[in-house]
């Protein structure tokens, strides 16, 4: 049978804008399809137009090449509002309230799970915050809910920097877990309230890890996301970050099988916002080196290279990381559940997994890895099997010194980089330790990019925007307002480059979005005001 003819890609012109170039600017932009299909002023681009392209006016406002996170964990965002908010509790008595709500519309031993107490993002000020000055205990929740198991979760512990990290558990919840007056804590950095009077638990856990143990511990049997909720999170999550100007992200922490399948259904669905590359977040359920090598191997034909996938979602490489503390052994041991992580805890002792990052390299698969261990980790596989050209990920830049600066760019390792934390919370720290001679070395940008490094720039999900870390790369001012290492600073233009094009480079797509050039996908954001001025 004759093929029906094809239709035309529909067109899309804007038009009187501000339309940021790699160089230069432009006054109108015309899309076809998924595509940019030329760039320049209003009169060229109305020339270029079908006569039914839809048409919207810019009005004057900026366009930007789509950014893209680099460090984003965009699936945590949405999560945030999918259990329900204490955020409005001023008391331990309205904190009562709420619960006592919850509870009348649940059945009788149906679990009330709870985001933590206190106002995101950061949940601080607490118990402070409240009327009483203490948390709630068990038996302030028994008077919300004598009938019903509650759980206050805790917070994940990155979203601010003070520990402890709090939740807490009602006498139903309690009996369900185990939890009884001679229960031990799991570890060392997690203690277990007690009444003072009898010993017995009062319901609240403290721990001093910003990734909660005890949800995947003592609270194992409290009800951690479900596929439902996670898939409904990511969708949001996408919508907040599509409200920022974010079009892409990568995963470079790497994704857990219940968030990759999450992304996988919306996919399947055509629900996806936002281009993600996905860094596997490996299980390694044994230790052993062969054992570990094998399990590698039988990846290696889908995980070498790009990957698998397409434009809207591709999975390549694997996260690393060198870790065998007891509390990093726990949490790996709640597999498959993650919590707010979002990510496999499932470390190894560098000593099994400095040769196995060796094999991946011979196989072409690419690392991730986020800690300055991981530099020198990096630098002893190359000496054995190189890794020059598969761009392998250092993530979350403290401070680098020169010398580390020449052997990132020898190994040819991407930097994606943490500015909310490392110069803008912890930007003073730094240049205590490290000493005002060396203060040039934290989060030393200028340097990365004269060297001719490649960075992108990450939020880490605190906040979900792109836009305050590059105001940092421009400021380097740190909380309280003081700059760090000013010689250091880019230029405006450096610091959406790298929150576009570099992040393009990231993923290997650098010749298919990331700016504004005709024939790359058609990935931007329209802006209120102009970030170059």
């Amino acid at each position: 049978m004759p093929h029906a003819p094809s239709r035309p890609a529909p067109e899309i012109a804007f038009l009187d804008g501000n339309v940021v170039l790699p160089t230069g600017q432009a006054r109108a932009i015309l899309t076809r399809g998924a595509r940019i299909a030329t760039i320049g002023s209003v009169e060229h681009v109305r020339n270029a137009m079908a006569a039914d392209a839809q048409v919207v006016d810019l009005k004057g406002r900026t366009v930007v090449a789509g950014l893209i996170d680099g460090h984003a964990h965009m699936d945590r965002e949405g999560l945030k509002g999918i259990l329900p908010s204490l955020a409005d509790a001023a008391s331990v008595e309205q904190i009562v309230e709420k619960i006592a709500a919850l509870a009348a519309t649940r059945r009788p031993g149906e679990w009330i799970v709870t985001m933590p107490i206190g106002r995101p993002p950061t949940f601080d000020n607490m118990p402070e915050g409240l009327t009483e000055k203490r948390f709630p205990n068990r038996w302030d929740l028994d008077r919300a809910a004598p009938d019903n198991p509650v759980y206050i979760r805790s917070i994940w512990g990155y979203w601010r920097s003070s520990l402890p990290l709090v939740s807490i558990a009602n006498s139903a919840a309690l009996r369900l877990a185990g939890i009884a007056r001679e229960t031990s804590a799991p570890a060392e950095s997690v203690q277990i309230g007690r009444d003072p009077a009898t010993g017995e638990p009062d319901g609240i856990f403290y721990e001093s890890n910003k990734m909660p143990v005890v949800e995947h511990t003592l609270m194992r049997g409290a009800p951690n996301f479900s596929r439902d909720q996670r898939i409904a999170g990511l969708k949001e999550s996408m919508r907040i970050y599509n409200s920022f100007g974010t079009t892409g992200v990568f995963e470079g922490h790497g994704v857990s099988t219940d968030v990759l399948a999450a992304y996988k259904h919306l996919h399947a669905i055509g629900a996806l916002t936002v281009r993600a590359g996905l860094v596997l977040s490996p299980v390694w359920r044994h230790s052993a080196l062969a054992d570990c090598v094998d399990l590698l191997k039988s990846w290696g034909q889908w995980l070498a290279g790009r990957g698998l996938g397409d434009e809207y979602l591709r999975v390549q490489g694997m996260f690393c990381e060198a870790d065998d503390s007891p509390e990093q052994n726990l949490r790996s041991a709640a597999f498959p559940q993650t919590g707010w992580a979002g990510f496999h805890c499932a470390a190894l002792p560098e000593a099994i997994l400095e040769p196995l990052l060796v094999e991946a390299a011979r196989a072409g698969i690419r690392v991730s890895g986020i800690w300055p261990s991981n530099l020198r980790l990096f630098a002893e596989v190359d000496r054995i099997a190189p890794i020059a050209g598969q761009r392998w990920v250092l993530g979350h830049i403290m401070s680098l010194a020169p010398d580390e600066i020449k052997l990132i760019k020898d190994l040819g390792l991407v930097i994606t980089t943490h500015t909310s934390a490392f110069l803008y919370k912890h930007g003073l720290p730094q240049k205590a330790r490290l000493g005002a001679a060396r203060e040039s070395e934290i989060v030393p940008l200028r340097s990365l990019l004269d060297a001719g490094v490649s960075v992108s720039l990450g939020s880490d999900n605190v906040p979900p925007s792109l836009f305050p870390s590059i105001g940092h790369c421009v400021s380097r001012r740190e909380y309280s307002g003081t700059v760090v290492a000013a010689d250091q600073a880019l230029t405006r233009s450096e610091a959406l480059h790298l929150a576009s094009s570099g992040g393009a480079y990231l993923t290997f797509e650098e010749n298919e979005r990331g700016a504004l050039e005709v024939g790359k996908l058609a990935d931007f954001a329209v802006l209120s005001d102009d970030p170059l001025t």
